[in-house]
């Protein structure tokens, strides 16, 4: 009995100094910084650019640009900027569900595809780049109105979506660098 209970506190012992020795390999995301700095003075020396869209497709990058202007600095306290956040984007309405009886859609599937890049603000070095991708879908109404306004929420979700996507990709990298 003494040693199955003694071989139970030992694998707890084993098992809390394994998980105090992993603890020290991860670091807070929003915590403090390889820099020293806060993770939110971080964010808010971005200066966001105008998305780069097609023709017709700028509502999306509308969107996209003000949730990251939000994300990267919701204060609306004004503050330095130090780096730039260059995009460009692209969206395609693709409409996997088309009714055989009427011959209409009855949903639809937009997917964008963002490339972006964070750079200094002088441009001379690039911090980190990427693509971020997703999709949002929505259902089509034989009301056109209805449509509209669903195909825009879609778009909405997916600017939330891609914007989440950016803020926590050029985070971690920002975490990372001095």
């Amino acid at each position: 009995m003494k040693r199955e209970i003694a071989g139970r506190v030992a694998r707890l012992a084993l098992a809390g100094a394994l998980a105090l020795n992993l603890s020290a390999c991860f670091r807070p995301l929003y915590g403090p910084t390889a820099s020293g700095e806060s993770m939110g003075v971080l964010l808010a020396s971005i200066q966001v650019d105008e998305i780069s869209m097609a023709q017709g497709q700028e509502r999306i990058g509308h969107y996209l640009r003000s949730e990251l202007i939000f994300d990267l600095d919701g204060s609306g306290q004004p503050s330095s900027k130090r780096y730039r956040l260059k995009m460009q984007g692209s969206e395609t309405v693709q409409t996997p569900i088309v009714s055989s009886q009427t011959g209409r859609a009855e949903s639809g599937t937009i997917i964008a595809n963002v490339k972006y890049a964070l750079e200094s603000l002088d441009g001379t070095r690039i911090i980190t780049e990427g693509v971020a991708t997703s999709t949002a879908t929505y259902d089509r109404s034989v009301q056109r109105f209805a449509s509209l306004r669903a195909a825009r929420d879609a778009e909405i979700r997916l600017a939330r979506v891609l914007a989440d996507q950016i803020k926590t990709r050029i985070a971690s990298v920002m975490a990372a660098k001095p």
